[in-house]
């Protein structure tokens, strides 16, 4: 498995993973078109500002997806998503993990953070599985009902 830059294609298969807006929302925040077409959904994942990445196998075929930016100093994950068809596989902690290693080298910093729903109870306790710990946000918090965590 390796990380690869997002293409069309992937773009075309990760609009087909969400199929409600709550399923979106619950991904991207609340900044996301809904509905969105092909054209929207590229513009709100700022693909031009944030290293977007796929997770594929050997194959070729996408099995997840996630972004990571330079954030209070910290290589900040986002909208990390694995094909629903593919989940209970360990892929989410090859993907954080790949992101993670990449993202702090190429932005020169050894923090990790990212955000969560309070309510994506599932989401929290993998990241804490997997050594991020819950940390009070430097700045403002820009939503509401989130944890700021951090590895």
């Amino acid at each position: 498995m390796q990380l690869v830059s997002v293409t069309d294609e992937h773009l075309t298969k990760l609009m087909g993973w969400f199929n409600t807006e709550a399923e979106l929302r619950i991904w991207s925040g609340p900044f996301f078109n809904f509905p969105f077409d092909a054209h929207s959904f590229k513009q709100d994942l700022n693909l031009d500002e944030l290293n977007s990445y796929a997770l594929v196998n050997n194959e070729g075929q996408m099995l997840a997806f996630g972004q990571y930016y330079l954030r209070e100093g910290c290589c900040h994950l986002g909208r990390l998503v694995v094909a629903l068809n593919m989940r209970g596989q360990g892929l989410a902690k090859i993907l954080i993990n790949l992101l993670s290693e990449q993202g702090k080298q190429q932005l020169h910093c050894n923090t990790v953070s990212l955000f969560v729903y309070t309510h994506n109870t599932l989401a929290i306790a993998a990241y804490k599985k997997l050594g991020f710990q819950e940390s009070k946000y430097p700045a403002v918090m820009p939503l509401a009902d989130c944890i700021y965590m951090v590895k």
